[in-house]
C-alpha cells in the first residue's frame, strides 16, 4: 500500500496496514450513521467495554482493507482476514488506546484533499 493512505499497527507480531477506503467508509457510515458521527461514538461510549468494542472492531475494519488488496492482487497468495476475536486476544487495553492514533491517522490519511493550484501562464496571442 502506499505510505500517504495508511498507518501501521503490529499484532501478534505481524505488521498491518490500516487504511480507509471507500468500501470501509461504507462500512463504518453504515454503522455509526456517518463518519462525522464516529467521533462522538468513539468519545462517549457508555462503558469501557463499549469503547474497546468500537476501537476492536475499526482496527479489524481497517486492517482487513489492506489484506482484501492484497488477496485482490495476489489471487494465489491469499491472507486470511483478521476476526475481532484474534484481535482481542492479542492485544492488551494499553495498545488498543495506542492503536486509537494509528485509526486517526488512517481515517485523516484516507479523507486529506490535496489540493494543487495551477500556475497561470499567458498564452503568446493573448499578451
Amino acid at each position: 500500500m502506499t505510505e500517504e493512505r495508511s498507518a501501521k499497527i503490529t499484532l501478534g507480531g505481524d505488521e498491518y496496514e490500516l487504511i480507509l477506503t471507500t468500501k470501509a467508509t461504507k462500512e463504518i457510515a453504515s454503522h455509526y450513521g456517518g463518519l462525522e458521527n464516529l467521533g462522538d461514538k468513539l468519545l462517549k461510549s457508555e462503558n469501557f467495554e463499549l469503547a474497546l468494542d468500537e476501537i476492536i472492531w475499526l482496527i479489524t475494519l481497517l486492517a482487513n482493507q489492506s489484506i482484501k488488496i492484497h488477496n485482490l492482487k495476489n489471487k494465489i497468495d491469499k491472507k486470511e482476514e483478521l476476526t475481532t476475536e484474534y484481535v482481542e486476544l492479542l492485544t492488551s487495553p494499553l495498545e488498543l488506546a495506542e492503536y486509537k492514533s494509528a485509526i486517526t491517522e488512517a481515517m485523516f490519511k484516507g479523507t486529506a484533499r490535496n489540493i494543487e493550484s495551477e500556475i497561470e501562464t499567458k498564452n503568446k496571442a493573448g499578451e
